[in-house]
């Protein structure tokens, strides 16, 4: 079992953004990275954080995703299906939105075992809260 934690932020929206992950599995100490891009958005680097973290895991295992981002969680269990369908378009018939990430979530998520979910942020979860402080770690660094 591998459990995964992910945060993504950014000062400004956009702005200077950073992402964060932990990787808690049978090692002695969780594995955790982080990153940073001069000028982004929330919603990307929510969602590069998962990718990171879901390209460092390097074994097929029940993992699960703790994400504080609603827009992570329901996208990836639930509105990717319809994007898909509708050829990468959203209801109004517009573009999805961050669609190279999303692809690349899609591609690496596709065929493994994992269950998605959604953590209140600032709400105590120490892992969640690692994720944070690392994600403005990543953005101080800028």
């Amino acid at each position: 079992m591998i459990e995964v934690y992910t945060d993504g932020g950014c000062s400004g929206n956009p702005g200077p953004g950073g992402w964060a992950y932990l990787i808690v599995d049978d090692r002695e100490l969780p594995l955790e990275n982080w990153g940073a891009e001069e000028s982004t958005t929330n919603n990307r680097m929510e969602l590069q954080a998962v990718i990171a973290a879901l390209e460092k895991v390097s074994h097929i295992s029940a993992i699960t995703v703790y994400t504080d981002s609603q827009y992570v969680q329901k996208g990836i269990t639930e509105w990717i299906k319809k994007w898909k369908s509708m050829g990468w378009k959203t209801s109004a018939k517009k573009p999805v939105k961050n669609q190279d990430l999303w692809r690349h979530l899609d591609a690496l998520s596709d065929g493994l075992p994992i269950t998605w979910v959604w953590v209140k942020g600032h709400a105590g979860n120490k892992y969640n809260e690692r994720c944070d402080f690392l994600t403005q770690k990543a953005i101080a660094s800028l």
